[in-house]
C-alpha cells in the first residue's frame, strides 16, 4: 500500500513538474513575441459618435438649359457633353431648325402677299378717287353753268326760267352726290387698307415669332462654367436608371437638358432614414470626405434637414426617407458636381472615455479580451465595451489610460512578422 501511494505522488508530481515546465515556455513563447507583435495606446479622452452618410457633390445654384416652349417635339442635333468648360455666350445645344424654317418661308411668303394686296388696294383707291373727284369737278362745272343760265331769267320766258332753275337743283344735286361719293369713296379706301395692315401685321408677328423660335433653337451658355447633361427620363427603361441626353434624342418642349453650375458655392446632397433624422438638425457640423479629392477633407454645416418623408426611386421597392443638404465651407477646384462623398457629423460625444483601437479587441471562448504588454509580454485581460465607431472602441470596465495592447492576438501561432 505504501509503495502504491508512493508511486502516485510520483505521477502527480511529475504532472505538476510538466505543466510548471509547459507554462515557463508558453510563457517564454508569448514574451518571445512580444518584441515582434504591433502594439496601440490606449487612451483617455471624449468618444464621439458619428453618423456617417454616403451622398453626392452638388452646385448651391446653377444655370438649367430647357428645349424651348411652343415649339413642338424638337430633335438634338448639338450637345457638349458632360465635364466641358464653356464661356458665356458658348453654344450648348442646338435643335434641328428644319420644320420651323419651312413654317418661316411660309410667314415670310404671305408677308408678301399682304404687302402686294396693301399696295394694290391702294392704287385701286386712288384710281377710284380720282374718278370720283372728276365727277365731282364736272358736277360743279354743271352746277356753275346752271346759275348762269338761271340769270337770264329776266329776258326769259317763265316757263324757260323754271327750266332752268330745275336745271340748277338738279346740278346742285349731282354735285352733292359726286362730293358724298369722294368722301365716302376715301373712307372705304381708308378702311380696305386698314384692314389689309391687319392682315400685313399678323403675318409680320407670325414671321417674327418663327424667326424667334428658331433663334431659340441655338440655346448658349448664360455664365461660365462647366457642362452637365442631365437625365432624359423618356428613354427610361422599366427598372432602370435614366440615361443622359445625347445627340439624336427628341426633347419635349420646356425640358431640362444640361446644367451649368455655380461651382463658387458647393453642397453635399444625401438621403437619410427615419432613425438618423431624429439625430440631426440644422447647424451641426459635419465633415465631407470627396471620393476625387482623397488628400482632403472640408468642414461643412447642415443647411436643410427636409421635415417630410419623400420616396425614393434609386432602388427597388422605393423607400421613404429624408433629403439632408450639407453645405461645404470652402471650395477646391478639383471639386466637381456628380463626384461621390462621405459626409461625417457627430451626433454623440461622451467625455473622459477609455478610447482602444477596435484591431486590439478579439473574441475567445465567447468573452471580449485584449492582450496588454506588460513587462515584455502579453497579459490576457477580460475587458466590457461600450460604443464602437469606426476604428475607435469605448471601453466601460477592464481598461485605463495609457497601456499598451497587442493589435495581433499574440498567442496565434500564425501571426509572424
Amino acid at each position: 500500500m505504501k509503495k502504491l501511494l508512493s508511486n502516485r505522488g510520483a505521477v502527480i508530481t511529475g504532472v505538476i513538474a510538466v505543466l510548471i515546465v509547459g507554462g515557463f515556455f508558453a510563457a517564454r513563447a508569448v514574451n518571445a513575441k512580444a518584441t515582434t507583435v504591433p502594439t496601440g495606446l490606449v487612451t483617455r479622452g471624449d468618444f464621439v459618435e458619428y453618423l456617417t452618410i454616403r451622398g453626392e457633390i452638388k452646385a448651391r445654384y446653377s444655370k438649367v438649359l430647357t428645349a424651348p416652349s411652343g415649339s413642338g417635339d424638337l430633335q438634338i442635333v448639338k450637345l457638349v457633353h458632360t465635364g466641358t468648360i464653356v464661356k458665356k455666350d458658348d453654344v450648348i445645344l442646338q435643335f434641328d431648325p428644319t420644320n420651323l424654317q419651312r413654317t418661316l418661308e411660309q410667314k415670310q411668303t404671305d408677308l408678301r402677299s399682304a404687302e402686294a394686296e396693301i399696295q394694290r388696294q391702294k392704287a385701286e383707291g386712288h384710281m377710284t378717287e380720282e374718278q370720283n373727284v372728276t365727277d365731282s369737278v364736272s358736277a360743279q362745272y354743271d352746277v356753275d353753268r346752271a346759275k348762269l343760265e338761271t340769270n337770264k331769267q329776266e329776258i326769259l320766258s317763265e316757263i324757260d326760267g323754271a327750266k332752268n332753275r330745275l336745271t340748277l337743283s338738279d346740278t346742285q344735286q349731282k354735285l352733292s352726290e359726286a362730293q358724298q361719293k369722294v368722301k365716302s369713296g376715301q373712307a372705304g379706301l381708308a378702311a380696305d387698307v386698314e384692314m389689309k395692315k391687319k392682315k400685313k401685321e399678323k403675318a409680320e408677328f407670325d414671321v417674327n415669332l418663327a424667326q424667334r423660335q428658331i433663334a431659340a433653337l441655338t440655346v448658349k451658355s448664360p455664365v461660365d462654367g462647366m457642362v452637365t447633361v442631365l437625365p432624359n427620363f423618356r428613354a427610361v427603361m422599366w427598372g432602370q436608371a435614366p440615361p443622359d441626353f445625347k445627340e439624336g434624342d427628341r426633347a419635349w418642349s420646356g425640358a431640362a437638358v444640361a446644367e451649368i453650375p455655380d461651382l463658387s458655392q458647393i453642397r453635399f446632397e444625401a438621403r437619410i432614414d427615419e432613425a438618423d433624422r431624429g439625430r440631426l438638425k440644422a447647424q451641426q457640423n459635419a465633415i465631407v470626405h470627396i471620393d476625387a479629392v482623397p488628400d482632403k477633407d472640408f468642414t461643412a454645416t447642415i443647411s436643410d434637414i427636409s421635415t417630410l418623408a419623400k420616396l425614393d426611386f434609386s432602388g427597388w421597392p422605393p423607400t421613404k426617407n429624408f433629403s439632408i443638404d450639407i453645405s461645404i465651407d470652402k471650395n477646391d477646384p478639383r471639386i466637381r458636381p456628380g463626384m461621390g462623398a462621405n459626409s461625417r457629423i457627430v451626433v454623440n460625444r461622451t467625455p473622459n472615455s477609455v478610447l482602444l483601437p477596435a484591431e486590439a479587441m478579439f473574441q475567445k471562448n465567447g468573452r471580449t479580451v485584449v492582450y496588454v504588454q506588460n513587462h515584455g509580454g502579453f497579459e490576457e485581460r477580460v475587458i466590457q465595451i461600450g460604443k464602437r465607431d469606426g476604428s475607435t472602441v469605448q471601453v466601460m470596465q477592464g481598461l485605463k489610460g495609457d497601456e499598451r495592447v497587442a493589435l495581433k492576438d499574440p498567442t496565434d501561432t500564425g501571426n509572424k512578422q
